[in-house]
């Protein structure tokens, strides 16, 4: 089993819910974001997924793509964000960690070189926005060789023939995106979310994790009612707004207590559905 079933299978027998920050590699400072991630888990983080910077992200709303900017104009490679996981699993050899990014800067690398690095650097999941399931080749079975899980995303407009190619290729968990836009989208109908996660439910025993709309403990809750998970990002990611690698370790401690305020009340949000 790979990290991210295990970790599932312990939060079934729990019966808790999956609770899972996204961050972007290398903001608002490189020196800074291993300690992030450990305190995410400290925080209740269950599994992290982790952005990769990218110029062009089509996925990204404002808050999310500004995450970016600042990790590119820090420096943050995939390369230096890859040695943030290795040297975030010196210390935690348990957590799940997803990469989330795009197709470009991976087939740059090469897919070969690209999971040679992952693998090397304990990475348990890849989630590549805009590599289709249909198009994906051997890439799911080579990630299955080194023990990642390849993760799709299911949207209110998956169309029933890229549904059931997500089912068939996707590992790990499935990402469901909460409503039609991008990350940090404000209108999150919590029972039109439930509906689409139970219709789901009955074609894959896959756990489904809804991100994109979540922002507080009560939206949280109303998700974790049918889903396996939540998966929170442009609420964590604002609160670095206006930082760089430049800021003070005063200013960047001051946003982290923030953040791990808000993972405090999610967590807690989602321990009282168990």
């Amino acid at each position: 089993m790979t990290r991210i079933e295990t970790a599932f299978e312990n939060l079934k027998q729990q019966n808790k819910k999956a609770l899972i920050p996204y961050v972007m590699a290398g903001d608002p400072s490189p020196d800074s974001f291993v300690g992030l991630m450990h305190d995410l888990v400290t925080h209740g983080a269950d599994m992290i997924e982790v952005g990769l910077p990218f110029s062009d992200p089509m996925a990204d709303g404002p808050t999310v793509a500004l995450a970016g900017e600042r990790a590119l104009a820090g420096g943050t490679s995939i390369h230096q964000a890859l040695q943030m996981v290795k040297k975030f699993r010196e210390t935690d050899s348990t957590t799940p960690v997803i990469l989330m990014g795009y197709l470009n800067p991976i087939e740059i690398i090469g897919y070969d070189e690209f999971i040679r690095l992952c693998d090397d650097c304990g990475v348990d999941g890849v989630l590549v926005v805009d590599l289709p399931p249909a198009e994906s080749g051997d890439f799911v079975q080579r990630l299955a060789q080194h023990n990642m899980n390849k993760i799709f995303l299911l949207s209110p407009t998956t169309l029933p023939e890229r549904r059931k190619q997500v089912m068939t290729h996707c590992g790990g968990y499935i990402y469901y995106v909460s409503l039609k836009g991008v990350t940090g989208s404000a209108s999150l109908d919590t029972a039109a979310v439930g509906e689409q996660v139970q219709a789901i439910k009955k074609e894959t025993d896959l756990p489904i994790c809804v991100g994109f709309g979540i922002r507080d403990g009560q939206s949280a809750a109303a998700i974790g009612k049918h889903a396996d998970g939540v998966i929170v990002g442009s609420e964590l990611v604002k609160n670095f707004t206006g930082l760089d690698s430049n800021s003070s370790a005063d200013e960047i401690s001051a946003a982290q207590a923030k953040i791990m305020d808000k993972m405090d009340e999610l967590r807690q949000a989602l321990d009282q559905l168990a």
